[in-house]
């Protein structure tokens, strides 16, 4: 498997890269959030609170299959190894 998470900051929820102002998400002040995306995070709170760990493997891995033309063998077997290191989805 030669995928590399990414270099610079990343979303804690789904892993996508914050690499400009708006891909963050916005804490309850307002301002933007240093550890979620957009997507995930916004007012505070995430966006989809009920959502599964599973849930949100499946959603990152057809995220990495319909925007980088990954397999879907190679991006799901990417995203359950990714995904549970994530501080939204750690359980140490």
């Amino acid at each position: 498997m030669d995928f590399q998470p990414p270099k610079g900051p990343f979303c804690q929820s789904c892993a996508m890269p914050l690499e400009k102002a708006e891909d963050a998400g916005t804490n309850a002040d307002g301002c933007g959030s240093q550890e979620y995306c957009r997507f995930c995070f916004q007012g505070g709170a995430f966006t989809d609170p009920i959502i599964s760990m599973e849930q949100m493997i499946a959603r990152v891995s057809g995220i990495m299959v319909a925007r980088l033309g990954m397999p879907e063998g190679q991006a799901g077997q990417i995203a359950r190894t990714f995904v549970p290191r994530l501080k939204r989805w750690r359980t140490e």
